[in-house]
């Protein structure tokens, strides 16, 4: 009994190095409509990022840490806005942080405004920028570093 416990925790602790990474994908203007559309239920939460930011990395950390304790209720989807030519380093950015499981896009186009503004018309450009899209169709929009009281308004 003991010997199966330990096989089961074994392979339990095995698993996340099984899980297939998602692949990054380019974000065009067309595709953004998908994006932003609202799930089916809970929450989407858009973490949109740049290799230069500062808090993008704390931030991602906590969106990951949330979307782990609600996972049926939040979908996290990475969104690197930096352009195309910066694709290998954000998914090696990406995997250095431990977050390849989740999807994640990056900007197919160089000039960010236009996808800017089709995910959010009244963003700037900033990053971190998190998006949080409710299945009723409301949106929530946080730019800068996360604080804990911001975390737990976006928990579902």
């Amino acid at each position: 009994m003991i010997r199966r416990a330990m096989l089961v925790l074994l392979v339990c602790c095995a698993l996340p190095a099984f899980a297939r990474a998602a692949p990054l994908a380019l974000l065009t203007a067309a595709d953004v409509s998908a994006l932003v559309k609202p799930p089916g239920h809970g929450e989407r939460i858009i973490a949109l990022w740049s290799l230069d930011c500062a808090y993008c990395e704390p931030n991602l950390a906590a969106l990951a840490k949330l979307q782990r304790a609600y996972p049926k209720e939040i979908e996290l989807v990475l969104v690197a806005t930096d352009g195309p030519g910066q694709h290998a380093a954000v998914a090696a950015r990406i995997r250095k942080m431990g977050m390849a499981a989740y999807p994640a896009r990056l900007y197919a186009e160089p000039a960010p405004q236009r996808i800017n503004y089709l995910i959010d018309p009244d963003w700037g450009g900033e990053t971190p920028r998190t998006l949080v899209i409710h299945a009723n169709g409301t949106r929530t929009a946080i730019s800068g570093e996360l604080t804990i009281e911001q975390l737990k308004r976006i928990e579902p």
